[in-house]
């Protein structure tokens, strides 16, 4: 049984994702712990973007600085993982193209200009993305 379950979960990319958090995470992290401030905030998965906007809404607000929590669904699979961190890292380095996330925040209208960058994301991945301001 072990052998064919380690064959089974080798061949569905399993173990390699796996694998992966292992080198890149020292252990499992809780953003509800977490108390470091952020610009950007990228979610994969609407029950864990549902779960920070309800996390940064619920905290008391001591500097109302904004941070952008953006939702790129990714399904849980080995190519879909792969696929969505290209159109995450693109997605970055568009934002820090036009000079980092502080640049979209200081302009008048900050809320299109992230909602443009988003749409234009959309359109051309062909997947929805959710997106909300929330302060600290």
């Amino acid at each position: 049984v072990l052998n064919s379950s380690n064959f089974r979960y080798t061949q569905n990319g399993i173990l390699h994702m796996l694998d992966r958090n292992k080198r890149i995470k020292p252990r499992p992290e809780r953003f509800q712990n977490c108390k470091d401030v952020f610009d950007l905030i990228l979610t994969c998965e609407e029950r864990v973007y549902d779960q920070v906007v309800e996390d940064l809404n619920s905290r008391e607000q001591e500097t109302c600085q904004p941070v952008h929590v953006i939702n790129v669904d990714i399904q849980d699979n080995h190519e879909e993982a792969t696929l969505g961190a290209f159109l995450i890292c693109e997605l970055c380095q568009c934002v820090s193209r036009e000079g980092s996330l502080p640049w979209i925040q200081h302009t008048e209208d900050m809320e299109n200009e992230i909602d443009e960058l988003l749409q234009e994301f959309e359109e051309k991945s062909g997947r929805t993305f959710l997106h909300t301001v929330c302060f600290y």
